[in-house]
């Protein structure tokens, strides 16, 4: 079965000698994967013994989706089969059920709008047209309340589309096969605007009866054939780095409103309207992996920001086809955590693209100037969060030091200092690329001098970690004594940055790999294990945040330590197998 959490999912039951199935345990072999992709599985299974199934299913757009079924008599004698393809509406009601076609289930059902995407104005079709086509002439047809009530009439189908409250629906067809006779099925799926007539919807249904599906298979092989091919220690491992692209994949939307060019989501059900917004900056540490597997696709996602920029080089805080969110605080817009340099230059030396590097390295230069200016209200080479400072730090609850001791505009903090170190360094390897030699070593110069700054001022000798300092005196003390000594991950990030010396990284190293604060099961946690507000299911005060993980591993690399960047990488990949095999969920 093919489920969809609110928009019905497919289905196909065999009976065989009155025995009925259409559940994993019940079937004579469980199913076998033989290629899967973004868009589109095939794989096989037998029912019955000798029975075999083979499934291509593809969503060929976010309103059509087709299921092509081949079924072979792999045995030595004549079997004699009834299929029901099915379609089952769990949850919601549907309404003005009947059939369109004499092969085609039409129906209408409501899509509401979560409060989040009322209050942002995101355009969503709530009202929807459907229609269940099969591509061939069926013995009976049936629409009943529920598969358990389908399953105690299935031996009288009332052939008829006309069911009050009906959200089963299934057709029937009595199928005989010879010694390695095969039979193919095709069933489509197609949605659109109630505005839309079912003719039109239905057209575009019938021509997916002869879309050929070699295509979508081909044109996937080709994408996918870009990916880096790694070697892995097991076969989770390895599936977790494909499966990981074909997210990314399936989260990418093409241009529409006010986007240019394409941009990613963090989640294709658009009744989560949060998910369903626009980019921001931290989830576009992701494009550097994309970058590999598509790479136009992975700039034109960051020149979305580029296209919506301010004259001043102001950013959005999250920027989509329907969104600038600016979130003004305190009368200052709110823009996200600065990656957004380090992010173009890392996408660059996958690319190569100089064109896309002289546009970001323009846009970048802007955004830096407009950032730093901002976000230094005491003008001493520190910068702290500002605008809604919890929000634009990224790290948005349950964060000890924002908890306990004060709102973050307070601070100077070795994450963003770091994150504008990073930025400073990668304009000035852009400006190197493009061969803006004053600038490359202007660039380099704000760098260094920030660095200087972060070492005198964050960095605590007696307990070797980078901390929060009160911006106005630049100590560890707010309200009481060192009080901004609190061990958080992004203590952590001037190694990432290339900021701590070597002697700074071995202390550091021994606050990460200490068991009892950092080095956890699965990966480092937000918050030292120590801290009393430590919660390893909480938001910031203890859980792995993948993203953050990648920069450590990356600072690993970069310092040496690379059993340490290995062991973490497979700490933080068995958490994430582990997650998905028990929920499926992939978490951020």
């Amino acid at each position: 079965m093919f489920k969809s959490e609110k928009g019905g999912s497919l289905g196909l039951a065999f009976r065989l000698n009155d025995d009925y199935r259409n559940r994993l345990y019940q079937f004579y072999k469980e199913p076998v994967i033989t290629a899967t992709y973004s868009d589109m599985v095939k794989f096989y299974y037998y029912p019955f013994q000798n029975l075999r199934v083979d499934v291509f299913f593809t969503v060929y757009s976010s309103s059509l989706t087709i299921m092509q079924i081949e079924i072979i008599n792999e045995g030595s004698t004549s079997i004699k089969l009834e299929l029901y393809p099915y379609y089952s509406h769990e949850k919601g009601r549907i309404e003005k059920l009947g059939m369109v076609d004499s092969l085609a289930f039409g129906f209408e059902f409501v899509n509401k709008r979560d409060a989040w995407m009322d209050d942002h104005d995101i355009p969503l079709i709530e009202n929807q047209r459907s229609i269940y086509l099969i591509d061939q002439k069926t013995h009976s047809k049936g629409v009943y309340k529920s598969e358990e009530s389908f399953l105690k009439g299935i031996n009288d189908l009332a052939n008829t589309a006309d069911s009050s409250g009906g959200k089963f629906f299934v057709f029937s067809q009595n199928l005989s096969f010879s010694p390695g006779e095969k039979k193919s099925i095709r069933i489509v799926r197609g949605v659109s605007d109630v505005k839309k007539s079912y003719n039109q919807l239905l057209s575009r249904c019938k021509q997916m009866i002869d879309f050929n599906l070699d295509n979508v298979l081909r044109d996937n092989e080709k994408t996918y054939s870009k990916i880096p091919i790694l070697n892995f220690s097991n076969k989770d491992f390895e599936n977790l780095y494909w499966n990981a692209f074909s997210l990314i994949r399936q989260c990418i939307m093409p241009p529409e409103g006010a986007c240019s060019y394409n941009y990613y989501v963090f989640s294709r059900e658009p009744k989560w309207g949060w998910g369903y917004g626009g980019q921001v900056f931290h989830e576009s540490l992701v494009m550097l992996a994309y970058a590999h597997m598509d790479p136009e696709s992975a700039m034109d996602s960051q020149r979305v920001y580029m296209e919506r920029q301010r004259p001043n080089g102001y950013i959005n805080y999250r920027t989509g086809p329907y969104l600038n969110e600016q979130i003004e605080h305190n009368g200052d817009f709110t823009s996200s955590a600065p990656w957004y340099n380090y992010q173009n230059y890392e996408i660059f030396k996958i690319t190569g693209d100089r064109k896309f590097l002289k546009q970001a390295y323009i846009s970048g230069k802007k955004f830096y100037n407009y950032y730093s200016s901002r976000r230094d209200s005491n003008n001493n080479g520190l910068s702290e969060w500002g605008a809604h400072a919890v929000l634009e730090s990224v790290r948005d609850g349950r964060v000890a030091v924002w908890d306990r001791i004060g709102w973050p505009s307070n601070f100077e903090g070795p994450d963003i200092n770091a994150m504008m170190v990073m930025e400073a360094k990668s304009l000035s390897n852009m400006a190197h690329e493009l061969k803006f030699t004053d600038e490359e070593h202007q660039w380099k110069s704000i760098a260094e001098r920030r660095s200087r700054l972060i070492n005198h001022y964050l960095w605590d000798k007696k307990t070797g970690f980078y901390y929060n300092i009160d911006k106005n005196d630049q100590d560890f003390s707010f309200n009481n004594n060192n009080d901004l000594k609190i061990k958080e991950i992004i203590g952590f990030l001037p190694l990432w940055a290339g900021i701590a010396t070597k002697k700074q990284a071995h202390e550091l190293m021994k606050v990460m790999t200490d068991p009892h604060e950092f080095w956890r099961p699965f990966g480092v946690p937000t918050l030292t294990a120590k801290d009393e507000y430590y919660n390893p299911i909480g938001y910031w005060n203890g859980p792995i945040w993948i993203q953050w993980q990648y920069l450590l591993f990356r600072a690993l690399l970069d310092y040496g330590y690379v059993d340490e960047a290995v062991e973490l990488a497979e700490r933080v990949m068995d958490n994430v197998i582990h997650q998905l095999k028990v929920d499926h969920n992939f978490w951020e």
